[in-house]
């Protein structure tokens, strides 16, 4: 849903900086990397301490790094199947520990709800799920399927968790962290469960039409 705002915050907020960075000949692989580490510390070592408007502030400002890298690679024209590879993974990274250092939060003690635990456990699902997520539309499409699709995709689970957030540690109102970690728990959960059903009806189609193969006995059909 938010992938719709690429080309606007590409093309007109973040244009200078991927200008910038390509006069100083700055690699996209390195403008990849220098954002996950800063999205990592910025979750690790915020969110436990319960810094948690600091810690969005921090994250925030390394998270459009995933904007500037590809808009770098195609200003330069440039194809890369290891960049492809290398900007994946270091998505799973910033990932985990934006929830990773949710979760922390929530098992430290400068949480002071009553429900700690919970959620904890709702943080640490949502971690997984997400995870489950990107791996079952990665794994489908290294065999051939399509499975894309659901409620869920990364920009939405990252934006709606950073802006809840943040909010609610302004506002003094954690209920909105709270129902949005219990709205991305649902939409993740039922993007896997969309993601496999989706797959196991090309996979069953493909294994009936593979086992069929083509009619090769004397007088059949095969063209």
């Amino acid at each position: 849903m938010l992938d719709r705002f690429k080309d606007f915050w590409q093309g007109v907020i973040l244009m200078p900086f991927v200008r910038l960075f390509l006069k100083l000949g700055i690699s996209p692989d390195a403008v990849t990397l220098v954002g996950t580490l800063g999205v990592s510390a910025g979750a690790l070592i915020f969110f436990p301490q319960g810094e948690l408007l600091i810690g969005v502030l921090f994250i925030t400002a390394f998270v459009f790094s995933d904007l500037v890298d590809g808009k770098m690679a195609r200003e330069l024209g440039r194809t890369s199947r290891f960049g492809a590879f290398w900007d994946s993974t270091l998505d799973r990274i910033g990932d985990g520990a934006i929830f990773g250092g949710l979760a922390l939060y929530f098992a430290g003690e400068h949480y002071d709800g009553d429900h700690g635990y919970l959620y904890l456990c709702l943080t640490l699902w949502c971690l997984v799920m997400g995870s489950v997520t990107s791996y079952a539309r990665a794994r489908a499409e290294s065999l051939g399927m399509d499975a894309k699709g659901g409620l869920a995709e990364r920009a939405d689970r990252l934006v709606s968790i950073l802006v809840m957030t943040g909010l609610g540690a302004i506002f003094d109102l954690p209920i909105l962290m709270y129902v949005t970690l219990w709205a991305l728990a649902a939409a993740s959960t039922y993007t896997v469960v969309f993601r496999v059903a989706k797959v196991h009806r090309q996979a069953t189609a493909l294994d009936a039409a593979s086992s069929a193969g083509p009619d090769t006995r004397p007088g059949g059909s095969e063209t």
